[in-house]
């Protein structure tokens, strides 16, 4: 996700490529996990990240939202993320070590941490936040070993085309499609929002009203268009 926010504030004043040298190597973390904890919802998942876990934990997608990764609303859109729990609000993938148990097949977000991408002219670099990571005494790495992903550069590509799709393309219709892409995002949203509240209302034993409190099974079309009405305007 795109922050517009002071570098000054947030970073060490430099810009790095894949083959610079920055100060991000926490070695190893040596048992710490600070990162992994009271995140709250802020570590989002993009398809890829998506991917990578279902083949690295053998588990399909439904069964990955029954544990370690759930819904929630960012940034207008209903996205995957993974999900903290317990007293300490850990990451649910730490082990009783405070290691990671998924560090093979990690997303990208803690892949990067503790960098983050500048965006500018239709490409990005990196950024070293300072007041995220705690650990002293971090050592140089190159930014490419540090982000530790296959094919980087076509990575990189893929990250471009994901985070910048035109504004103007949302309410684009084409003849062979009976809805805007705004509009089938919030038909989406809709739905996945109905199910959560399902869900919701079951695990608190209160009586499930579908598909929603306000609309009956016959009134799909009213439905369909509230959907609109309601979620079209977050894209």
């Amino acid at each position: 996700m795109e922050r517009n926010v002071s570098m000054d504030e947030i970073s060490d004043g430099r810009l790095y490529g894949l083959n610079d040298m920055v100060k991000a190597d926490c070695r190893d973390c040596e048992g710490c996990s600070a990162c992994c904890r009271g995140m709250g919802t802020s570590i989002v998942l993009d398809p890829l990240d998506i991917y990578r876990l279902t083949a690295g934990l053998g588990e399909s997608f439904e069964k990955l939202l029954a544990g370690g990764v759930e819904l929630n609303l960012a940034d207008g859109l209903i996205l995957p993320n993974l999900r903290m729990a317990g007293e300490k609000e850990q990451c649910v993938f730490l082990d009783e070590r405070g290691r990671c148990g998924i560090h093979p097949f990690r997303p990208g977000i803690c892949r990067l941490f503790p960098l983050g991408r500048f965006y500018e002219n239709g490409s990005f670099r990196y950024f070293l936040q300072v007041n995220e990571c705690h650990r002293e005494n971090r050592g140089k790495v190159k930014v490419r070993k540090w982000i530790d992903t296959p094919d980087l550069k076509r990575n990189e590509k893929y990250i471009l085309e994901f985070d910048s799709i035109p504004e103007d393309f949302k309410d684009k219709r084409c003849e062979e499609v009976d809805r805007t892409p705004a509009e089938n995002l919030a038909y989406q949203m809709g739905w996945t929002t109905s199910v959560l509240k399902w869900e919701s209302d079951e695990r608190a034993e209160i009586e499930v009203k579908m598909p929603t409190e306000k609309f009956k099974w016959n009134q799909l079309g009213e439905l369909y268009q509230w959907f609109t009405d309601t979620y079209a305007t977050y894209l």
